[in-house]
């Protein structure tokens, strides 16, 4: 058992500054990527869906399969979870016509309900007590569906009630910091502070990478979807390099 608990756990990186920066920096690459494919590339957006997510599914494999934590294969999976989560919703909101709103109260619903499931069956939600596998399975799709909703909620704060993206990534920046002053100052517990920023993370990032990427017609900077993922990436590819090499990031037994 104690090999077990010891196998899985050193699988999840410690939440540290570079955890909420490389979290971020995933989530506006999923906003943008996403575009690269689905627009510049000519994939279509089922197509681009398709494609996603069978290397969504790949990663995971090794994911689970994996005995330790690797810094390179863990952000991998979090990067593709981002792309894949908003194709989700684009397909809901463009292919099948669905508002924003709903989108965002579905996916909303479903995490809420992942997390009801989670609590009855392990009795915790903390990623410290992540040590089986099917521990692990219900944090993955925990994440699936904060990026599912947080791509609708981000899109329907900057799009549909016309507020612009930048304002919104002030609003969900405004919201991070005060939970985070919450829970600096004992009023929230560890837990919820924790999911209730990696919530908030998905759509500040999604706010960010159109913020940038759309043009400046639409309340965006116009540096387009191309130019911005390579910007993101090439930032994310930097600091889980440096953390592979530091280890600052690992849990220490």
């Amino acid at each position: 058992m104690t090999k077990t608990v010891r196998s899985m756990l050193v699988k999840v990186p410690a939440v540290t500054a570079f955890f909420w920066i490389i979290k971020v920096l995933a989530t506006t690459v999923g906003e943008t990527f996403s575009d690269f494919i689905n627009e510049q590339l000519g994939f279509g957006l089922l197509n681009t869906t398709l494609l996603m997510t069978a290397v969504l599914i790949v990663v995971l494999v090794f994911q689970f399969r994996a005995n330790r934590y690797i810094p390179a294969l863990y952000w991998f999976a979090i990067v593709q979870i981002s792309i894949t989560g908003t194709l989700i919703t684009d397909n809901l909101t463009d292919g099948l016509g669905f508002p924003l709103l709903w989108s965002t109260l579905i996916f909303g619903a479903a995490l809420v309900v992942t997390f009801v499931i989670w609590w009855l069956e392990e009795r915790t939600l903390s990623i410290k007590s992540i040590d089986t596998t099917r521990r692990e399975a219900f944090y993955w799709l925990a994440i699936l569906m904060t990026f599912a909703m947080g791509t609708a909620f981000g899109d329907y704060l900057g799009d549909a009630l016309g507020l612009g993206f930048g304002p919104s990534a002030l609003i969900f920046g405004g919201a991070i910091l005060l939970i985070a002053l919450g829970w600096r100052f004992k009023l929230i517990g560890e837990v919820l502070a924790f999911w209730l920023i990696y919530i908030l993370t998905r759509p500040l990032g999604a706010s960010i990478g159109d913020l940038l990427s759309q043009p400046v017609k639409d309340t965006g900077l116009g540096l387009g979807p191309n130019l911005t993922s390579l910007i993101f990436l090439v930032a994310i590819v930097a600091s889980v390099s440096y953390l592979a090499i530091s280890k600052r990031d690992e849990i220490k037994k």
